[in-house]
């Protein structure tokens, strides 16, 4: 049985553009909100949200049934790729690191 955690890469970020909305705290909220079905494990999480996902995994990663390395691995590549989107709208990945270490 694995316990590993997959999700797809977040896709391009929605922006409706306008001055009231500036690219990067946008992005950032898309990405903290953004749903996609993620496996963990066996077991199948269906248009979930990824980010609060991950911290619960983090924090109780027996609940779901994986191991604390599987659910790190998921949080580090979560960093990554929507790290890579946010910065690509001006934003910085560690504005997402510091959320999920709250």
């Amino acid at each position: 049985m694995s316990d590993a955690v997959t999700f797809p890469a977040p896709g391009r970020i929605p922006y409706p553009g306008g001055c009231v909305l500036e690219p990067a705290p946008h992005a950032l909220d898309w990405l903290l909100n953004w749903p996609a079905d993620v496996q963990v494990g066996a077991t199948l999480h269906p248009a979930t949200p990824v980010f609060p996902l991950l911290r619960e995994l983090l924090r109780d990663p027996a609940t779901y049934g994986t191991t604390l390395a599987a659910a790190e691995a998921a949080a580090e590549r979560f960093l990554m790729l929507a790290g890579q989107a946010l910065e690509a709208e001006g934003g910085q990945r560690a504005w997402l690191e510091r959320e999920l270490r709250r």
